[in-house]
């Protein structure tokens, strides 16, 4: 394939002026080439770069600038292109066909907004497929360029700070982005926690890296600068002593803002040397590409405009033009006046293409055979997966009983409608006939757990693990201990929960059980949360959605998947982080509801719900609980109606409906006390407490107290701390 035409602009700094070339890069190796000159003045240009800055700072939050002062950078731009360019290269800009141009720069140089120059009618960015090289006397050894993959592999490194709300979602995004395309691209994901020696260990083992986070800039030591880890700086410093003996990425994204300490989106002075600090180093230590925001620019802008350039990457457009196709796509979205577009710097050749679509043609003869043997193969096949599945069915099927299996297969319908009792029947009649049919269990203790039989539920969870161990069964037992953990987990009995997930993850471990490793990861992320331990929980959470992920074609992976967006979604409304919260759990819904699942959708309204009431639409979040309400009765799950009607009294309480607080406390009561959930009891008891106390009823107030306080002793001792304090401060 013929390579398209790509123009150099050549511009060199002598004296008060600028020397100047224009050709085709075919053209490079000629014997002569015509420069021509252009006197200028600096201080003049160090004015207009300096206006140009300034302008850019006004623009507002939602990214905009006023129409008075676009205008002004209109014109700046246009001064800046009269001033600095020739008139032969001028011509030769306006009037070529060519899309690709090379901007070759001396270092002197770096800090003109070349991309923003006017020629009276658009920004040359928007023009050309722009890219910058820089002339440098710096560096004279011969750089270290890698081989390409055959399968290029994606490095996403995303809020290494656990600061920026943003970062994770654009770097998962991202990651999700590709997951469809993995035979194009292997990506892997990487967020909180990433300190300087995974970065120095792992960056040379990838074709592409993709940065979202903080970077800093220190002016009066330029090899200090980098991106802020977990544990410090990856500093210029770092990567070029890596870059004497290893091969860096083809192309780095540093989507990061220039400071951690300073959050404001501005375009500062010096902005284009802040840029290209970070870029040189990458650049001088064998990175063919690099792309560096010179300002921070929050989701969905900077997600737009990632997602935009790699979609257009990984379809074969060479890097100039997707970096092009970007900035137009956010000018199509918030407009010319947003400045999004202008965000954003090239360095490296535009024409240089990273995914090259392998395309092999088909002769006309072979379709003609193989069309005429459509019918014959299809026939085959489907008698090849008949007969396959006669011999599975026939050699598997005794093994497990077959009408133990046909109860097991009903049982199941049966759970899925609520009807509690006739499941509890089925299944038992299973164990009794078959002890080794294992499914049976955990289905029969989860039914225990749903109606309140906590006794009975532990029971038939442990059964689950003795027969799993009779069996040999690695995978169940696994399983079985994940149960047994939640268990604990959902009594507040943390150290036992704790010490169940660490026996799962052993056993999963050992057996290379991708499935239950991802369900305990998951399960250990929520005990986490529960502890405040935010970073780890995510951390955790991200290891098994990207398990999940790669295997979703699988149900059981799918529902996994599900279930950690939703605990994703948990995890960021615990950090007050509702937006993501809800972008999580919608993500989350739309996976249970293609699953067809009614008990998880529970969860779901009522967790939503929870959002809404943090942002005081009390309404909308009654409305939500209600509808987890009626599926948790329906379902007949009692466990779940018990928290549900502490959930709907203390919304009503902080509405300032007492009544219908007190009417929902107390049914909360009710149920715990008929299910033995002390934990949903104990709850029950501090709001009727709490409820008495804001009505300055102190006796009945102080009696609801203390028989919270007698249940927390055992089961949540800062809980019984704190009402210790309150009753101690009522006296």
């Amino acid at each position: 394939m013929q390579e398209p035409d790509t123009l150099v602009l050549e511009i060199l700094r002598q004296d008060k002026a600028l020397k100047m070339s224009v050709f085709e890069q075919k053209d490079a190796v000629s014997t002569l080439r015509h420069y021509s000159q252009s006197p200028v003045s600096f201080a003049e240009i160090q004015k207009l770069c300096l206006e140009v800055s300034l302008i850019l700072n006004k623009v507002c939050q939602k990214g905009s600038l006023e129409q008075d002062s676009f205008a002004k950078l209109v014109k700046s731009g246009q001064l800046l292109w009269e001033s600095l360019l020739s008139r032969q290269v001028k011509d030769k800009l306006k009037s070529t066909q060519i899309q690709n141009l090379i901007l070759s720069i001396d270092e002197e140089l770096i800090n003109v907004p070349w991309e923003l120059f006017y020629d009276g009618a658009n920004f040359i960015c928007l023009n050309f497929n722009l890219g910058r090289l820089v002339l440098t006397k710096t560096f004279d050894t011969p750089l270290r360029y890698r081989n390409f993959s055959s399968v290029p592999k994606m490095l996403v490194l995303a809020n290494p700070t656990d600061d920026l709300k943003s970062a994770y979602t654009e770097g998962l995004n991202i990651k999700n982005q590709f997951d469809r395309r993995k035979h194009n691209v292997h990506v892997d994901f990487k967020s909180t926690y990433i300190d300087r020696m995974y970065v120095k260990r792992n960056i040379c083992d990838y074709d592409i890296v993709h940065f979202a986070g903080h970077c800093e800039y220190m002016p009066k030591n330029p090899q200090g600068s980098g991106w802020i880890l977990s544990d410090g700086k990856f500093t210029v410093s770092d990567i070029l002593a890596m870059g004497q003996a290893a091969s860096l990425p083809h192309l780095v994204f540093s989507n990061a803002c220039h400071s951690a300490a300073d959050n404001k989106n501005s375009f500062d002075a010096d902005y284009q040397e802040r840029n290209y600090s970070l870029a040189s180093a990458f650049l001088f230590s064998g990175v063919r590409h690099y792309i560096g925001a010179v300002r921070r620019i929050e989701d969905p802008v900077s997600l737009e405009f990632s997602k935009e350039f790699y979609t257009r990457l990984i379809s074969g457009k060479p890097v100039g033009e997707c970096v092009k196709l970007s900035r137009l796509k956010l000018m199509k979205e918030y407009g010319i006046a947003s400045m999004h577009w202008a965000s954003y710097i090239l360095y490296g050749d535009p024409n240089f293409v990273l995914f090259r679509a392998k395309i092999k043609p088909v002769s006309k003869k072979f379709k003609k055979v193989f069309s005429g043997y459509k019918k014959l193969i299809a026939r085959f096949c489907f008698l090849a997966a008949s007969l396959s599945i006669c011999i599975f069915l026939y050699i598997w099927l005794p093994s497990i009983n077959p009408s133990s299996y046909i109860l097991y297969l009903k049982s199941k319908d049966v759970f899925k409608k609520g009807n509690n009792q006739e499941v509890i029947r089925l299944t038992s009649r299973i164990i009794k006939k078959d002890q080794l049919f294992l499914a049976a269990y955990p289905l029969l203790a989860d039914t225990y757990q749903r109606i309140g039989d906590r006794e009975n539920a532990l029971r038939y969870y442990f059964d689950y693990a003795l027969f799993s161990e009779k069996r040999h069964d690695q995978k169940n037992l696994a399983g079985a201990y994940i149960k047994i953990g939640w268990f604990y987990h959902l009594e507040g009995n943390y150290p036992k929960a704790f010490d169940f997930y660490n026996k799962a993850k052993t056993v999963t471990e050992e057996n290379k059980d991708k499935l239950n490793e991802a369900i305990v990861l998951r399960k250990t992320a929520v005990w986490f949360t529960d502890k405040g331990d935010y970073a780890q929980a995510l951390e955790l959470l991200t290891k098994s959605s990207e398990i999940n992920r790669e295997r979703q074609a699988i149900y059981e992976h799918r529902y996994n998947l599900a279930c950690d967006y939703f605990d994703m979604g948990l995890l960021f409304s615990n950090k007050d982080d509702f937006i993501t919260a809800k972008e999580f759990y919608r993500r989350s819904r739309v996976l249970f509801e293609r699953l067809k699942l009614k008990e998880e959708l529970s969860d779901y309204y009522f967790n939503v719900g929870e959002a809404y009431v943090f942002d005081k639409e009390y309404n909308k979040g009654l409305e939500y609980y209600m509808r987890g309400l009626k599926i948790d009765e329906t379902q007949g799950n009692k466990f779940n109606i018990a928290g549900d009607y502490n959930m709907i009294g203390e919304l009503y309480l902080e509405m300032d409906k007492d009544r219908e607080a007190e009417d929902y406390f107390n049914q909360a009561v009710r149920v715990s006390t008929e299910i033995n959930s002390r934990t949903e009891l104990a709850g029950a008891y501090y709001n009727l407490g709490s409820l008495y106390k804001k009505e300055g009823k102190k006796n009945k107030a102080r009696e609801y107290l203390r028989q919270a306080q007698e249940i927390y002793k055992t089961i949540d001792e800062a809980k019984y701390n704190e009402i210790k304090k309150e009753l101690l401060g009522a006296e």
